[in-house]
């Protein structure tokens, strides 16, 4: 719980402190207030790379006073870990946060400090003197420590889904049959309506597709007896006038012959005086004599 009476130089160097984060990179370090609470804060440190606490992960729990910052906050480890300045419990022993307190100093720098007390620690007795005397142990108990409690917890892996078995429904076979089939009845009416329209708008079209046809087919036979009358006309003139060309050519050719039967036939008459000296004189020399000496 917050203190009963918090001063508002107390609120305000909260405030400024949270506005500050805002600004800084943290990294993988974590810092925030509560979210019902702003005199207690929670946060991580990430174990230090090439130390013995790599891999870890932290977490830190700080309470304000009331007169914040003019003493120092109470920090714990809320993570187990094997350090010579920090105790089972969780309690720090630095410095910063006894004696050396400022309050020009801020939680940020504060976690920085506690960072830096993982890689190098300040030698105090018991596990100072292992880490004096015997670092190798120190190291791998440190290890160890990191390992057991500080490594973070891999997400659990979601169980597989179950396959839910069929609902078996409890409603007789009888009893779904009489419903469907009067569902069926009662559709039927609505579906032979729906076949009947269907029919009639196919037959309809059909009959006005059909009329369209025979008009069509009335109009292109119309179409070709009047281009058949248009031909049969024009062949008809043309052979009259080749039948008119070739009367006109055989009178003509009838007409020259008879002149030229005329013609002949005067020219083969001759008169009648020359005729008959003819017959004389042919009759003169019907007498031929000859002597023989």
């Amino acid at each position: 719980m917050p203190p009963l009476v918090a001063s508002a130089t107390s609120l305000k160097r909260i405030h400024r402190e949270i506005a500050d984060l805002k600004k800084e990179d943290l990294g993988k370090l974590t810092l925030s207030p509560s979210t019902d609470n702003l005199f207690v804060w929670r946060g991580t440190i990430p174990g230090p790379e090439g130390s013995v606490y790599e891999g870890g992960e932290f977490e830190i729990e700080i309470a304000l006073a009331q007169d914040y910052p003019f003493t120092a906050p109470k920090i714990m480890f809320k993570t187990r870990i094997y350090h010579m300045n920090i105790s089972q419990q969780g309690s720090i022993c630095i410095d910063i946060l006894k004696n050396n307190w400022s309050p020009a100093l801020s939680l940020f720098k504060v976690m920085l400090s506690l960072s830096s007390l993982l890689t190098d620690p300040n030698p105090i007795p018991s596990i100072a003197t292992q880490y004096m005397r015997n670092r190798k142990l120190h190291d791998s108990t440190a290890r160890e420590w990191t390992e057991k409690h500080a490594r973070p917890k891999p997400a659990p892996i979601p169980p597989p889904p179950v396959a839910m078995p069929p609902i078996q429904s409890t409603i007789p076979s009888s009893f779904v049959i009489g419903v469907t089939s009067s569902r069926t009845r009662s559709k039927r009416p609505a579906s032979d309506a729906a076949a009947a329209g269907r029919t009639s708008n196919n037959t309809s079209g059909s009959r006005s597709q059909r009329q369209s046809a025979r008009v069509a087919s009335a109009s292109v036979i119309e179409l070709a007896s009047d281009s058949e009358e248009q031909g049969a006309i024009g062949n008809s003139r043309s052979e009259s006038r080749a039948l008119g060309k070739r009367k006109r050519n055989v009178v003509d050719g009838s007409e020259q012959s008879a002149e030229h039967e005329d013609q002949t036939r005067t020219k083969r008459r001759p008169p009648t005086g020359t005729a008959s000296s003819s017959s004389s004189s042919s009759n003169d020399h019907d007498v031929i004599v000859i002597d023989d000496d």
